[in-house]
């Protein structure tokens, strides 16, 4: 059973094509200089319709987790970590953790992380998130 992968709108293009070329891309507000995510065309904050798409630093800190050991035939047999990551430039996102054991005592809260991407399809480029330094 193949993961399944989110799709494209109007919207979200400049997300999805910045994970393509190994960017994450976040939008902010001109008028109030709100950093959010999700994609959305008007600023969470103020509700301004003057955004700009920016490259963001790709660090973030742990922010909360669970560990997830139910087998999953399109992702894994093996336990893995959904968490909520705090990026750099404010915003939180929901992603999982790679490229580290998948333990309480590997995933520890505020840990730095570096996002890193894996291409899915022709279309689709997904962020995770390393351990920084790894």
């Amino acid at each position: 059973m193949p993961r399944l992968l989110p799709e494209p709108t109007p919207e979200t293009r400049h997300y999805w094509d910045g994970c393509q070329a190994g960017e994450l891309r976040l939008q902010r507000c001109v008028d109030c200089a709100h950093t959010y995510f999700p994609p959305r065309p008007f600023c969470p904050k103020c509700a301004s319709r003057k955004v700009e798409v920016y490259k963001a630093s790709g660090k973030a800190t742990l922010y909360s987790y669970v560990i997830n050991h139910r087998p999953r035939p399109d992702v894994s047999d093996k336990p893995h970590a959904i968490a909520v990551v705090e990026l750099a430039e404010g915003p939180r996102m929901m992603t999982n953790i790679v490229e580290c054991p998948q333990t309480p005592e590997a995933l520890v809260l505020d840990m730095p992380l570096q996002v890193t991407f894996e291409k899915q399809s022709d279309e689709i480029t997904l962020p995770f998130f390393k351990p920084a330094g790894v």
